[in-house]
């Protein structure tokens, strides 16, 4: 099921009572869901992802703009009408009922046409069941389940209906750290099998990356950047995008360009062909770092964190905003732990330019590379 956003905005009441006026919690979503696909609503608290999901959903209506999945317009139709299906971030089960009841229950409320025999309603129940892999703990209530237990039954809930959307709002911010790798893979591999177009909601950058089809990365209910994960994560069009995506973040230093030459502090760094002269915000992925003693970038050195297979050579720089700089580099280059500074080149295609004023993104030419 395709779902089309057309300039998708909702206002909400201010609730300062010296300042009346109204907050926009979405700002013109234009956006098309392909069919079959899992995105990701992206961004910090507040930025409108939750709202988008429940002006999809149905729960809120738009104070402008239209929702359309496929063909047909759903903007005013109700949540039950919609054929989505919904999972909380707190799992929003019924403690009085067992696992079978819980998965059964959107069932019993069909009407009509739609009506199903309990013959039928077992049977489906059993099938999402089956596809989240909780059979044998059908008879069990909530409150002998498991976190990632009872966020199954959640998922199983929502597909027993067969929806058109899955939506999912948040479901892995209740579970310890190996539970969530689990859960969010469990979610990548149903979507899969389904071929549900399915609309993932959170705040956690890893999660989106690693489980979705595109990403939509918002902030202040303005649509940053939209693209598949790794495009996004490579080629942000502003900072706000570039320091939201990356693990360990992204490093930010105050520069400026000369001559189409880029400098930090003193120092000649990269030259930037086709950058325009001024002063610029500097991002430099941790991974964008080349280990050379005669490097034109100098750092104070603090100290390794091994990390297996590579090392993190923690820095610090003037002109750096962040506390400390991390430096991913493969664990098979030494490092002198005696020197109080060390040495670094910079990669290009991990090196963005940002206007200081407004953030965007300030392409440039590198002789070692292409357009960055």
């Amino acid at each position: 099921m395709k779902i089309v956003l057309q300039n998708l905005t909702k206002k909400f009441p201010s609730r300062n009572k010296k300042e009346r006026g109204e907050v926009i919690a979405v700002n013109n979503f234009d956006f098309e869901i392909p069919d079959g696909k899992l995105v990701g609503l992206l961004g910090p608290s507040g930025c409108g992802k939750s709202t988008t999901l429940n002006l999809i959903c149905g729960l809120q209506k738009p104070t402008a703009g239209k929702i359309f999945f496929g063909d047909d317009d759903v903007t005013n139709l109700p949540p039950e009408n919609r054929g989505v299906g919904l999972v909380f971030q707190n799992y929003a089960l019924y403690p009085h009922l067992t696992v079978q009841q819980n998965i059964r229950f959107p069932l019993e409320n069909l009407k009509g046409a739609d009506k199903l025999s309990k013959e039928d309603m077992l049977k489906r129940v059993y099938e999402a069941a089956k596809l989240v892999q909780i059979e044998e703990l059908m008879e069990r209530k909530p409150s002998e389940l498991s976190g990632g237990q009872q966020q199954r039954v959640a998922i199983a809930r929502a597909l027993v209906k067969m929806p058109r959307v899955l939506l999912l709002d948040e479901p892995l911010s209740n579970l310890d750290a190996r539970l969530r790798l689990q859960t969010r893979e469990e979610i990548r591999r149903i979507q899969k099998e389904t071929k549900i177009t399915t609309i993932f909601v959170t705040h956690d950058q890893d999660e989106a990356m690693s489980i979705s089809d595109m990403i939509v990365v918002m902030k202040d209910g303005v649509v940053q950047q939209i693209g598949k994960p790794q495009e996004v994560y490579d080629n942000p069009v502003n900072l706000f995008v570039a320091k939201f995506l990356g693990t360990p973040p992204i490093n930010v230093f105050e520069g400026s360009v000369r001559e189409n030459m880029l400098y930090i502090d003193s120092e000649a760094v990269l030259d930037v062909k086709g950058a325009p002269d001024g002063p610029v915000s500097v991002a430099i992925r941790p991974e964008g770092f080349i280990l050379r003693e005669d490097g034109p970038l100098h750092c104070s050195l603090g100290r390794l964190e091994v990390m297996g297979r590579d090392v993190s050579v923690v820095s610090s720089h003037p002109c750096c905003e962040n506390t400390a700089i991390r430096s991913i580099i493969n664990a098979e280059n030494k490092v002198d732990l005696a020197s109080e500074t060390v040495g670094f080149a910079l990669k290009p295609a991990k090196t963005f330019l940002f206007n200081r004023e407004t953030g965007e993104r300030v392409y440039f030419t590198s002789s070692e590379s292409g357009r960055m």
